[in-house]
C-alpha cells in the first residue's frame, strides 16, 4: 500500500492560486482513475480534477471554500501501486491532471466582457470555526469583579456563540437583562415609562440633557436609530454575488471578498486602462436590411438548430473588416517592443456570467461562414452559461465584440481586453425616425462604438475600420463582395 498526495496543478495560464469549491468524494471513499473527485474555481473558470490513482481517500487536506496555492496537496488516497506512479500508468500526476482538465471547452451569456510551490502551507483561506473541543478548552468557566456600585459580581461567562449567519437582519435594542446590575441612568420617570414602553434600554442611550440626564427626546432619536432601516436590496435575497460575503450588524451593508473571476477583470481591466491609451469612434447607422436578413435565416432550414440574431451579422461584418484593415489585428509587445500583427482572428465574444465577465474567443473564426459562426456563438455561449469556459478558451484573442444592446444600452466606450488593440461595442436596435432615401421613415437604428490601442491604431484607420462594419451591416449583401 502507498500514499499519494495530490498537489494542485496549474490548470492554464500560469494561475498560481485556485479556490476549493466542492468535494466530489469523502474520506473512505473508493477513487478509480479519471474520476473527478474535486472541483475548483481559478481566476478565470471552474474546473473539475481527476485522479490519476485508483485507491482510497484517507484525507482532505483542504476545505471547502479555502484558496490554495498551485504546488500544495489537496488529497491524499492510498493506492497499491509503487510510490510516486498513477495506477493509470503515467509517473506525473500534476501534469497528467493539469492536461486532464485543461483541454476540455466550456463559459457565458452576450453582453459586457468581460494568476508557487506551497506545499504544506501558503494557503489563503477563510476563518473556520474551531471545532468543539477545542472551544470547550477554551471556554472561561467564570469571572469576577465588582460592579461600579462596589457589589461583588460573580457571573458565569456563556459560551462564545456560534458564527453569525452570512445574512441577519438588524435589531432594536432591548432593555437589559433582570437583575442586571449597571450604573444608575439619570432619567424622569415618564422618561423611563417611555423607554420600557419601546424596549430601550436607557443604559444604552446617549444623554443630552443638563447633568447627563436622558431626555424624551433622546429615548425616541436612539429608538429610530435603531429600529430596521428600510433597504433597496434585501440581504435576504437568492442573490449569489451576496453568499459569500458578511452582513454588517445594521443589515445595511455586505462585504464579499475580491476574488476568482472578479479579481481577474478587475486586474485586467485596470493593466489596460492604464496601458493601452484608449479612443473610442462612434457611428449611428441604418440596419433596416439586417433585420430584414436576420428575419429570413430564422425561416431557413440550415439556420434551424442555431440561435440567429443581429450579434451574428454584426460578427461577421467585424471578421470582413478586419480582412479589409489587417492591421488593426495586432497587439503590442511591449517587453520586445514590438507590434505583433496576427495572420488570424479569434474572436471574442464579451459574456456575463453567474461568476463574473469573462471573455472567451472563437478560435481561427475567419474561416469560418455565417452558419459556422452561428454554431460556434451558440456553443461558446451554452458553455458560457454552464460556467465552465476554461482557460485556453479566453487566450489568444484578436479583437472583440460586446452586445451591450441586450440590455437596451444605446452605446459606451468599452474597454479593450488585454493583448487586443480593438473591442466594438454593439448597440440597442430601435426603430426611429430616418430620412431614407428623400423621405423620414421608421427605420432599425443602432449605434454602434469602437476603442482601439492608440499605439497601434491611428484614428484614421479605426473610422475606416468602423466605417466598414457599418456598411456591411447597412447593406449585408456587400459581405459577398468582400467576402
Amino acid at each position: 500500500m502507498t500514499t499519494q498526495r495530490f498537489p494542485l496543478p496549474d490548470v492554464g495560464e500560469g494561475l498560481t492560486e485556485a479556490e476549493i469549491v466542492e468535494w466530489k468524494v469523502a474520506v473512505g471513499d473508493t477513487v478509480a482513475v479519471n474520476q473527478v473527485f474535486v472541483e475548483i474555481e481559478s481566476a478565470k473558470s471552474l474546473v473539475e480534477l481527476p485522479s490519476p490513482w485508483a485507491g482510497t481517500v484517507t484525507a482532505l487536506l483542504a476545505e471547502e471554500g479555502t484558496t490554495v496555492d498551485v504546488g500544495t496537496a489537496i488529497i491524499e488516497i492510498t493506492t497499491d501501486a509503487p510510490a510516486g506512479a498513477p495506477s493509470g500508468g503515467s509517473s506525473d500526476a500534476p501534469a497528467a491532471a493539469a492536461e486532464e482538465t485543461s483541454g476540455e471547452g466550456s463559459g457565458s451569456v452576450l453582453v459586457g466582457y468581460g494568476t508557487g510551490d506551497g506545499a504544506g502551507g501558503g494557503r489563503r483561506r477563510r476563518r473556520a470555526a474551531a471545532p468543539a473541543a477545542e472551544v470547550e478548552a477554551k471556554r472561561p468557566t467564570s469571572m469576577s469583579g465588582t460592579s461600579t456600585s462596589g457589589a461583588p459580581l460573580d457571573v458565569d461567562a456563556p459560551a462564545p456563540a456560534p458564527a453569525a449567519p452570512a445574512i441577519e437582519k438588524p435589531m432594536a435594542s432591548v432593555p437589559a437583562a433582570p437583575g442586571a446590575q449597571s450604573t444608575r441612568v439619570l432619567a424622569k420617570p415618564p422618561v423611563r415609562k417611555l423607554a420600557k414602553d419601546l424596549g430601550v434600554d436607557l443604559a444604552s442611550v446617549h444623554p443630552t440633557g443638563p447633568g447627563g440626564i436622558v431626555t424624551r427626546e433622546d429615548v425616541v432619536a436612539h429608538h429610530e436609530g435603531a429600529a430596521p432601516k428600510s433597504l433597496a436590496t434585501y440581504p435576504d435575497d437568492d442573490r449569489p454575488w451576496l453568499a459569500s460575503g458578511t452582513v454588517s450588524q445594521d443589515g445595511r451593508q455586505t462585504r464579499v471578498p475580491v476574488k476568482s473571476v472578479r479579481k481577474r477583470t478587475a486586474e485586467a481591466m485596470v493593466a489596460s486602462a492604464f496601458t493601452a491609451p484608449h479612443v473610442t469612434v462612434f457611428q449611428t447607422i441604418d440596419v433596416t436590411k439586417t433585420m430584414k436578413l436576420v428575419a429570413r435565416l430564422k425561416e431557413d432550414r440550415d439556420f434551424a438548430d442555431v440561435r440567429v440574431t443581429p450579434l451574428l451579422v454584426a460578427a461577421k461584418a467585424m471578421l470582413l473588416a478586419v480582412n479589409r484593415h489587417p492591421q488593426i489585428n495586432a497587439s503590442w509587445d511591449e517587453g520586445a517592443q514590438e507590434i505583433v500583427y496576427k495572420h488570424y482572428v479569434n474572436l471574442g465574444i464579451a459574456a456575463a456570467t453567474p461568476r463574473g465577465l469573462v471573455v472567451p474567443n472563437i478560435k481561427d473564426a475567419h474561416t469560418l461562414d455565417l452558419l459556422g459562426l452561428a454554431k460556434a456563438i451558440a456553443t461558446l455561449t451554452s458553455t458560457a452559461r454552464a460556467g465552465r469556459t476554461q482557460p485556453a478558451d479566453m487566450a489568444d484573442g484578436s479583437i472583440t465584440i460586446t452586445n451591450v444592446g441586450i440590455f437596451g444600452t444605446d452605446t459606451g466606450t468599452p474597454i479593450l481586453n488585454p493583448g487586443e488593440a480593438g473591442i466594438l461595442a454593439f448597440g440597442a436596435i430601435r426603430k426611429q425616425p430616418w430620412v431614407h432615401r428623400g423621405k423620414i421613415k421608421a427605420r432599425w437604428v443602432t449605434q454602434l462604438a469602437l476603442s482601439v490601442d492608440h499605439r497601434l491604431v491611428d484614428g484614421e484607420l479605426a473610422a475606416r475600420y468602423l466605417a466598414d462594419v457599418a456598411k456591411v451591416l447597412e447593406d449585408p449583401a456587400r459581405g459577398l463582395v468582400w467576402g
